[in-house]
């Protein structure tokens, strides 16, 4: 009975009842009604704020990170040279589906990936010329940023309510903050004035050891300094506190609401709640929070200020949600962090493609470029030109989970009207793929026995 009024309710509310639906509906049925049609899917609620910009620079992360993860296979191996057939353990990593192979994504992209066959018939895969000097150059370019990813770092444990964080979490953000492969081993012991290693009953822990007040000071602090042209603003001799910054947003054309008068559309922003959150003050993310209220105002907006430092620590100002959520305890953020993200759209932009989200700080692009762009992006941007991607992204629109772009990249053009080359996307993340040895089987490679490298 009562299911059957709450659907009339909801039937009548739709159809734009008015008054007279007030009426026949209890409070607690509207509340119930309300909380319904809120419960709508991620994709349901975001489908109308899509940045088309934003989605194509997606795009080329994703098929980036791809590469990414079998040069990162390739490098653990001795003469970086392995069989070819023993990179098929990279196919969850890939999220290649059956009957796609790895070897698909290698001989795509012949400038970076070099196969050749030796006298067994054993087919081998190994790094060209042009990919050898770009890994030397990655490593150059890891070892100029550590003191930057330290100083990171270091904040991150000084924005944490226990000023500590698993190592094994840190390493989520290890290829978009720019740490190094060995981070795990020997990295974390290279700045022992910043943190150290701490074992606990659950594993390893990275603990702060000094308190430096000089980087408790967002980076929305600092560009707001930068334009007053307050210098000593970007040293903070007190602890910190309450904010009143509002942040940046930026609004594209196609992030904009209309209603209909005498047939005709207008198109407007709204503003009112946010103008209203923007006025709110908030307790800086390097501030004590643990007395903050789940749910309050304030407390949104700082989860909102740390979120916003978090990605302005990335290198593309990107991240995958699930890297955010793993912290939900430790910055103490609400636990419908995704509902925070998309509720404010205007300083973060969620792209649902492929099976997992990633959040984009709208102010850090322009378009589909980053605005400053790091020397490890521009290294990025070198591997993905020696790749087949060509960038052509025809589908954004219609948002399927893989775009052509992909299919492109491995071995599916445009005029083969095929899809059974479509890739199920499950994961960005590359990082500890295969442990050492992890390709090891009882091939053995001889250098003697490799004839002229060719392909059949």
């Amino acid at each position: 009975m009562r299911a059957t009024c709450l659907r009339d309710c909801l039937t009548e509310l739709l159809r734009g009842g008015g008054e007279r639906q007030s009426r026949l509906c209890s409070p607690a049925q509207l509340s119930l009604a309300r909380s319904m049609t809120r419960s709508r899917s991620v994709r349901q609620r975001s489908k109308k704020k899509r940045v088309h910009a934003l989605e194509v620079a997606m795009e080329r992360w994703k098929v980036l990170s791809k590469v990414l993860t079998v040069v990162d296979a390739l490098k653990k191996e001795e003469e970086h040279v392995t069989p070819l057939k023993r990179l098929e353990i990279l196919r969850p990593q890939l999220g290649l589906t059956k009957p796609h192979k790895v070897a698909h994504f290698v001989f795509r992209s012949p400038q970076l990936f070099e196969v050749c066959r030796d006298s067994r018939g054993v087919m081998w895969a190994g790094l060209s010329p042009q990919a050898e000097a770009l890994v030397e150059e990655e490593a150059r370019l890891l070892e100029e940023h550590s003191h930057l990813a330290a100083e990171y770092v270091t904040r991150l444990l000084m924005m944490s309510v226990d000023r500590r964080l698993a190592i094994d979490k840190i390493a989520h953000f290890r290829r978009d903050m720019g740490l190094p492969h060995d981070f795990r081993t020997r990295w974390v012991h290279m700045f022992p004035e910043q943190f150290r290693v701490v074992r606990l009953e659950d594993g390893d822990y990275l603990e702060l050891v000094s308190w430096n007040p000089n980087w408790a000071v967002t980076e929305l602090e600092k560009k707001a300094a930068s334009l007053t042209g307050n210098a000593t603003a970007n040293s903070n001799a007190n602890p910190p506190g309450e904010l009143s910054l509002p942040f940046p947003m930026k609004f594209p054309p196609n992030f904009t609401s209309y209603y209909k008068f005498r047939g005709k559309a207008y198109h407007y922003v709204k503003t009112g709640n946010t103008k209203q959150f923007q006025k709110t003050t908030y307790l800086s993310p390097y501030a004590e929070a643990r007395g903050l209220t789940p749910g309050s105002r304030e407390f949104d907006k700082r989860a909102v200020a740390v979120m916003h430092e978090i990605l302005n620590f990335t290198l593309e100002k990107r991240l995958v949600t699930d890297h955010l959520t793993h912290f939900r305890r430790e910055f103490v953020m609400p636990q419908k962090l995704m509902r925070l993200l998309l509720k404010h759209y205007g300083i973060f932009y969620v792209s649902e493609r492929g099976k997992r989200f990633s959040v984009f700080l709208t102010e850090s692009y322009d378009g589909t470029e980053l605005i400053e762009k790091c020397p490890l992006v521009r290294w990025k941007e070198k591997v993905l030109q020696l790749t087949d991607y060509r960038g052509r992204v025809k589908n954004i629109g219609k948002f399927a989970e893989l775009s052509d772009s992909e299919d492109y990249l491995f071995g599916n053009d445009d005029n083969s009207g095929g899809t059974d080359s479509i890739l199920d996307v499950k994961s960005e993340d590359s990082d500890d793929i295969m442990d050492d040895g992890a390709l090891a089987d009882d091939t053995e490679m001889d250098l003697r026995d490799l004839s002229d490298c060719c392909i059949d």
